[in-house]
C-alpha cells in the first residue's frame, strides 16, 4: 500500500505541475486522450504483472501485438467472418504464452532468453505474411473501430466523454484483481515469486501456475492487439508495438511489482500505466524534446528498481533488529 500511495502522489505531482505549465493538458480533448492510452497500455502491463510476480519477465509484448495487430485485419481482408477472425487471434495469443511457459517450465529456459527470441519471430512472422505491407480495417468495419475509438457521454460532466477502452481496461482489471487476490491461484503465484523451491516442496504445482501466468499475458497482450490495431486503423507491422514492452514492464514495477517476484497489485500496475502516459504527455506539453522521451522513462525504470530494492534492505535490516531484541529480551 505504501508503494501505491507513493506512486499515486508521484503521478499527481507530475499531473500538477503540467497542468501549472500548460492549461492544455486538463482539456477535456487531452484528457480524453490520455485515459484512453492509459487504458490501452494498461491493459497490456496487467499481463505483465502476472508474468513479473511469478518472478519471470516478458520481453515479446510488443511483438505479440504486432502480430495479432497485424493479423486480424489481414484475415478480415481475406474474407474470414469476424467471429471466426477474432477466436483466430485470441487462441494464436493463448498458444503464444503456452509455448512460453513450456520452454520455461519443461525445458527449464531462461524466460529471457524464450521472450527475447519471440521479440524477434512473432514481429519477423508478421512481416513475412503481410509482406511488411499496412493492415487497416477501412470503412467496411467501423463498428469494430468502435472498442477502440468510442466514446461515452457523461451526465453533468460538460464536455468531456469516457472512452470505452477505460471500461474495457476496468473489466479486465476488476477480474486480474480478483484472480491475483481472492484465490488459490492468486496466492501460489505469489509464493512461487517468492521462492520457488521452497513453493515446489510445499506441494504448489508451479509449473501449472507459471505457465498460466505466461498464458494471461500473452492473451492480454492479444487484447491490446487488436484494440491497437482498431485505435490507429492503420497497422504498419514494422512499427506498431515497438518498446511497448517497455513501457508495460516500467509501469508494472513503478505499480509496486517487485523485479524479483512475489509482490505487487493491479491497481498499482494501472496507477504505474498512467504515470508513464502522463509522463510522455507531459513531455510533449512542456516542450522537452521528444528525443529524451526513452532517456526518461529509463531513468524512471532505474528509479523504480533502485527504490524497490532499498526499500527491501530497510525492511530485511528492520526486521533482523526487531528480532534480535525479541531474542535478547
Amino acid at each position: 500500500m505504501k508503494k501505491i500511495l507513493g506512486i499515486l502522489i508521484l503521478l499527481i505531482v507530475v499531473c500538477g505541475v503540467t497542468a501549472i505549465s500548460n492549461e492544455n493538458f486538463v482539456s477535456a480533448y487531452n484528457i480524453q486522450n490520455v485515459t484512453r492510452l492509459t487504458s490501452l497500455f494498461g491493459i497490456i502491463s496487467i499481463g505483465v504483472a502476472f508474468v513479473i510476480i511469478s518472478g519471470g519477465i516478458d520481453l515479446s509484448i510488443g511483438s505479440v501485438i504486432c502480430l495479432i495487430g497485424t493479423m486480424l485485419p489481414y484475415l478480415l481482408a481475406k474474407g474470414v467472418p469476424v467471429p471466426l477472425a477474432f477466436l483466430l487471434v485470441g487462441v494464436l495469443s493463448i498458444c503464444i504464452g503456452l509455448a512460453h511457459g513450456l520452454l520455461i517450465t519443461k525445458l527449464k529456459l531462461q524466460p529471457f532468453i524464450v521472450t527475447l527470441c519471440g521479440l524477434l519471430i512473432y514481429r519477423g512472422v508478421a512481416r513475412g505474411i503481410t509482406e511488411d505491407q499496412t493492415q487497416g480495417f477501412g470503412t467496411a468495419h467501423a463498428g469494430l473501430r468502435y472498442l477502440a475509438t468510442g466514446k461515452i457521454d457523461l451526465p453533468f460532466i460538460e464536455g468531456f466523454k469516457l472512452p470505452v477502452p477505460f471500461l474495457i481496461m476496468l473489466g479486465l482489471a476488476l477480474l486480474a484483481a480478483f484472480l491475483l487476490n481472492k484465490t488459490i491461484f492468486g496466492r501460489y503465484l505469489k509464493a512461487i515469486g517468492n521462492n520457488e523451491a521452497a513453493a515446489r516442496y510445499s506441494g504448489i504445482k508451479t509449473d501449472k501456475v507459471v505457465i498460466t501466468a505466461y498464458v494471461i499475458c500473452s492473451f492480454l497482450a492479444g487484447i491490446g492487439g487488436i484494440l491497437f490495431g482498431l485505435d490507429i486503423n492503420s497497422v504498419q507491422p514494422e512499427g506498431i508495438g515497438n518498446f511497448y514492452e517497455l513501457y508495460a514492464i516500467a509501469a508494472a514495477v513503478l505499480g509496486g511489482c517487485s523485479i524479483r517476484g512475489g509482490e505487487g497489485t493491479i491497481l498499482g500496475v494501472v496507477i504505474g500505466a498512467a504515470l508513464m502516459r502522463v509522463l510522455r504527455n507531459s513531455i510533449t506539453m512542456l516542450g522537452i524534446p521528444s528525443q529524451l522521451e526513452f532517456a526518461i522513462i529509463g531513468a524512471v525504470i532505474l528509479v523504480g528498481v533502485v527504490s524497490d530494492e532499498l526499500v527491501k534492505r530497510y525492511a530485511q535490516k528492520r526486521r533482523a533488529i526487531q528480532q534480535a531484541r525479541q531474542t535478547s529480551g
